[in-house]
């Protein structure tokens, strides 16, 4: 073609010596806007028969395809395979032309593919996503690692088009360096282990609610990929873990709890020991007249005087025979108390116990499932819980813990 023009050149009074580059040049400008036509061309028919599929079907995944541009790269193989093909049928006049111009080419095709290949796994994974049985799954990771097998081959075929060396060449070259290779990827070859490891033990979804301190995350799962987990914490940052450190490091996930009938309210009041006693007669009979609690203080101390009289122990001797105490009487009061509240979860563990002493006193107990699972009414369901226990401890001569500052 190029001959034809130049000699067409000539015939107008064109030099020679300018006719031939000047005839190349032409011949290179006409491709290129015989391609731009062809792109133009294939896109907008691709584009039209994608429009109409994705009107007569009910699947959403051509929708995503459309989405992420599928059609668009797939439009663009067309001016490219045109001019792959046609580029060394044509006598160029300067082969160095001919050769750059099919090498160009030729990487234009590759990264065409790999962009291909991209928006198509993109595509999947976003269709994936809309299925339930998919929706909390690190779909992300996966395809990072097939995309990097991609890149990969990707990368060899790259060099093998700008070097004019054989593929086999290259990937025995690729084997001698594997070494320098697997510490350059290092990470995310750890990342990709894990993300299995995680997918097959369903440690992690996204969605769940996980606790890593020495990560500092505190909230969701937004994100899981082959390199990093992403969390967003309840103060609405966000936090970046390494995927591996998922597998080697100890954080909690609170999944179990949001899947459960309750969340759980364990928390301790510290009393002081000086303030436990034995209760006199006296203070039982005030005891009785607490609403929930009389008819138990009544049993308990028919119980006792029961046993007190069988071993012929004075009702008034308090150290030798049996005795209610102020403390073990406030710690039963409050197993009743949680007893009578709806918010507490009567299905599931419920008491109220007494821990060894430590020096700022007595811990009591309340370990307990609160019906409610949302933050925020949980939060307001213990906080009414320990009004209550706080309120109550001074109707049993009791004393709570509290720090003495000198100033």
């Amino acid at each position: 073609m190029q001959q034809l023009i130049a000699e067409f050149l000539e015939k107008y009074g064109v030099q020679s010596s300018i006719a031939e580059p000047l005839g190349t040049l032409i011949t290179f400008a006409l491709l290129l806007v015989v391609s731009w036509i062809l792109f133009k061309v294939s896109r907008t028919v691709i584009r039209a028969i994608f429009k109409k599929i994705i009107r007569t079907t009910k699947n959403q995944f051509d929708d995503k395809l459309l989405k992420n541009k599928f059609p668009k790269f797939v439009s663009y193989f067309v001016p490219l395979l045109f001019l792959y093909y046609l580029v060394p049928n044509l006598n160029w006049s300067i082969e160095f032309f001919s050769v750059l111009l099919q090498r160009v080419t030729a990487i234009l095709l590759i990264l065409t593919g790999l962009y291909t290949v991209r928006s198509l796994l993109r595509s999947i994974s976003d269709h994936l996503r809309t299925l339930p049985a998919f929706k909390d799954k690190p779909l992300d990771s996966y395809i990072q690692v097939v995309m990097i097998i991609m890149w990969l081959f990707g990368i060899i075929a790259l060099f093998s088009v700008l070097t004019g060396k054989n593929v086999n060449t290259l990937i025995a070259a690729l084997g001698a360096i594997s070494a320098v290779l697997l510490f350059v990827f290092k990470d995310t070859i750890l990342g990709f282990v894990a993300s299995v490891q995680i997918t097959v033990n369903d440690t992690v979804r996204i969605g769940d609610w996980i606790t890593m301190k020495n990560q500092y995350a505190d909230g969701d799962v937004i994100k899981i990929t082959l390199s990093s987990v992403i969390v967003q914490n309840f103060d609405k940052t966000y936090t970046s873990i390494p995927t591996y450190k998922l597998v080697s490091d100890s954080f909690v996930n609170w999944r179990g709890m949001e899947e459960s009938s309750g969340r759980r309210i364990k928390r301790s009041i510290l009393i002081k020991v000086s303030s436990v006693k034995f209760l006199t007669d006296k203070d039982v009979k005030n005891l009785r007249n607490l609403h929930l609690f009389g008819e138990f203080i009544e049993n308990r101390q028919k119980e006792v005087a029961a046993y007190n009289q069988k071993l012929g122990i004075p009702t008034d001797d308090l150290i030798n025979g049996r005795n209610l105490t102020n403390i073990g009487t406030f710690r039963y009061y409050i197993q009743y108390y949680l007893k009578s509240r709806r918010d507490v979860n009567q299905k599931m563990t419920l008491m109220c116990r007494q821990l060894a002493q430590t020096p700022k006193g007595i811990p009591i107990e309340v370990y307990a499932f609160s019906s409610d699972k949302i933050w925020v009414n949980y939060e307001s369901i213990m906080s009414d819980l320990f009004d209550h226990i706080y309120a109550s401890v001074k109707y049993f001569d009791l004393e709570c813990y509290e720090d003495s500052f000198t100033h």
